[in-house]
């Protein structure tokens, strides 16, 4: 499953990539090449532009408009949508920047690449695979706010699949 996002959700295109999905997002392009894209490429178009939305619809494009005004709120609306996994699992994630696919990278590999400090202190890293790109990741003291944030989202989409789930049974029963 890979998305589509257009320029009002780069914050949600990087969520998206380092939970491994791919998300391509284009900051500068006409609705009409958004349109395209996502046709030809069978990307689902995400976007929080209503009349893009319903353009989107009414042509046969899968497309959602993105609502929540947080992070964790638009993640776990779309978790909930397209049964999305709120958890980062690193053999699948992605670079948040450029969208291609990390490789953990040995120490050796990367110590050129990280500040002395970061090197002394952590053990596992990963690399993207883009050579353009190239940037290295590590769980480090950023990685707390990434948790709370996903932990965020699952509480809501929790909060959600059980409000649903009371919903139906407080409905009567019908014979």
């Amino acid at each position: 499953m890979g998305f589509l996002l257009d320029g009002m959700l780069g914050k949600l295109a990087r969520w998206l990539r380092m939970l491994g999905y791919e998300a391509v997002y284009l900051n500068d392009t006409s609705d009409k090449d958004l349109l395209s894209i996502a046709k030809h490429d069978s990307l689902i178009l995400l976007t929080s532009d209503e009349e893009l939305y319903r353009t989107a619809a009414v042509k046969g494009i899968e497309t959602s408009l993105v609502q929540g005004r947080t992070e964790p709120e638009r993640l776990a609306n779309l978790a909930e949508r397209y049964n999305l996994r709120l958890e980062i699992d690193m053999t699948v994630s992605r670079c948040p920047l450029c969208g291609f696919p990390l490789k953990e990278a040995s120490r050796e590999e990367v110590k050129a690449s990280v500040p002395p400090a970061t090197f002394k202190v952590y053990q596992s890293f990963w690399a993207c695979t883009n050579p353009k790109c190239a940037k290295v990741y590590w769980q480090g003291s950023h990685w707390k706010k990434i948790e709370q944030t996903l932990g965020s989202a699952r509480k809501i989409l929790d909060a959600k699949r059980n409000g649903s789930a009371s919903t139906e049974q407080t409905e009567p029963r019908r014979r």
